[in-house]
């Protein structure tokens, strides 16, 4: 008996999984803090002894070599992969047997890289598994866009032929298990379902049911930004990163704060942005951890600028400064606890005003020439919008600020989080704003908003912007759920993960 046991890491979107048979142990896709890879197989009572990348990853920092060093495990990458460290070379078609009772057979899956790698997983002479990474996704498949337009036509069409070589050499029955496609940035679309089968996957994936020019082009079409850090990823990747090291940053008092904000650093608070709205820090910033912290600053911030957290407790700053690790940002410059009191050193906190679209309609209704800043990405703009407002996606507002009429500035997205982390950027710099936090169903209950084109809309509703997880856009006030996973014959659960026996 084979069980498969899931590790979320909800902020990026991904999993990782721990494959034993009660002894022997294979990891797939780790992320950069194992430690919750290693606690899982010594409760399980296994060794880690196989530890498979699927490919070189684009939207985090892997932590399968160090994992693989301090286990003494085999650390298996694609043989084509120019990578700066020893491991075990593999290639299609090779097997590998773990333990006494599994064989992993290697497949090669182009299309989210070139050398993208699938894991097929046997037990006792039975195909029960296989491990997709960014391959073939629950109702969908990993981007092909990562490396840059020369070579997206052709992984976009990789892709299709890697995802029918799965259909067509495994069983109906194998359970699919991909790393992607969670809230991901690496998933073409928002992926459908916690679980799924390669029989289920036939019936139900774009890749599978339609043939290879309309799904080509109904990919492209849905494609939409990506992370600035990804840019970072590969090359750290390909190198051979570390062990992250956790242990707490320096303790900053309110004058090295202040000169830290001075000197051009970022200093983030982490509270959600009710409280960051009715009193902060001035000059500090706001990527609340209630919502997707890590993706929208690795997105925002200039690479290596220095970062000091601010959190109500330690274990807020622990938890910030375990998610950045996953994206290379290692170490933060400092750490403060406590609340606007702590860290102001006498000073009145700073803070704006917060409203809603009932707010926003009635002051556009007195006419006295607001701005109104949508700063939704651009699929869903053309889904829907509020006339006369001005659009600068999140991610690019810290480039355009010049763009941004003079007066008072009313920020509004889809559910209220990326409004509030931009309201914060531009409060810090200066301007007078408002954080409009509601859900922009309610614009359009209000009527507040043109009429989208027909295709548009249509285009905008088979993209992620339009899933509202935390890859994409954002939900009222959570990311993705940290709940247990719905998968095949559950034994055991617990907060963060399910046991799957195969």
């Amino acid at each position: 008996m084979i069980t498969v046991l899931p590790v979320e890491t909800p902020g990026l979107g991904d999993r990782t999984y721990l494959a034993h048979d009660g002894s022997a142990a294979l990891v797939v896709d780790p992320q950069r803090d194992y430690d919750r890879v290693t606690a899982l197989a010594e409760a399980a009572g296994v060794r880690i002894t196989h530890v498979f990348e699927t490919h070189i990853h684009n939207d985090y920092v892997t932590g399968g070599l160090a994992l693989a060093r301090e286990v003494g495990a085999q650390y298996l990458v694609n043989a084509d992969d120019e990578v700066s460290y020893e491991r075990t070379p593999v290639h299609d078609g090779q097997v590998i047997e773990v333990g006494d009772t599994m064989r992993v057979r290697v497949i090669h899956t182009p299309g989210h890289t070139h050398t993208h790698l699938s894991y097929a997983l046997e037990a006792d002479g039975e195909q029960v598994a296989v491990f997709t990474g960014g391959s073939l996704l629950y109702g969908t498949t990993g981007r092909p866009d990562l490396l840059g337009p020369d070579h997206t036509d052709t992984l976009v069409r990789a892709q299709w032929h890697s995802a029918h070589r799965l259909a067509k050499e495994l069983p109906d029955e194998t359970a699919v298990y991909p790393t992607h496609g969670f809230g991901s940035f690496c998933s073409a679309t928002q992926a459908a379902g916690l679980s799924s089968t390669i029989g289920q996957e036939k019936r139900t994936n774009t890749a599978l049911t339609a043939g290879e020019e309309a799904y080509v082009g109904q990919l492209l079409a849905g494609l939409d930004a990506y992370p600035a850090y990804y840019a970072h990823m590969g090359p750290a990747n390909s190198h051979g990163p570390g062990a992250p090291d956790l242990s707490p940053p320096s303790v900053a008092d309110p004058a090295e704060l202040r000169r830290r904000i001075e000197a051009g650093e970022w200093v983030v608070d982490l509270r959600d942005r009710t409280a960051f709205a009715a009193g902060h820090l001035a000059g500090s910033l706001n990527f609340g951890l209630d919502g997707p912290f890590v993706t929208y600053l690795g997105w925002l911030i200039p690479w290596g600028t220095p970062v000091t957290l601010l959190g109500e407790t330690a274990g807020d700053v622990a938890e910030a400064q375990r998610e950045l690790v996953r994206i290379g940002i290692d170490r933060p410059a400092a750490m403060a606890t406590g609340g606007p009191e702590d860290w102001t050193g006498g000073a009145p906190p700073a803070a704006y005003d917060r409203a809603t679209f009932g707010d926003l309609k009635a002051a556009l209704a007195g006419g006295d020439g607001i701005v109104v800043l949508d700063v939704r990405r651009d699929q869903e703009r053309a889904e829907a919008h509020i006339p006369g407002t001005v659009h600068i996606p999140i991610h690019e507002v810290p480039g355009r600020l010049a763009e941004i009429p003079e007066g008072r500035v009313w920020v509004h997205c889809a559910g209220g989080y990326r409004a509030g982390v931009v309201a914060a950027l531009l409060h810090a710099r200066g301007r007078d704003v408002v954080a409009v936090d509601d859900s922009f169903d309610t614009a359009r209950d209000l009527g507040l908003c043109a009429p989208a084109h027909p295709a548009a809309a249509r285009a905008a509703t088979e993209t992620p912007e339009a899933s509202g997880t935390p890859g994409f856009a954002e939900t009222p006030e959570t990311p993705a759920s940290r709940g247990t996973l719905p998968t095949p014959t559950p034994t055991t659960t617990d907060d963060d993960r399910q046991e799957i026996t195969i």
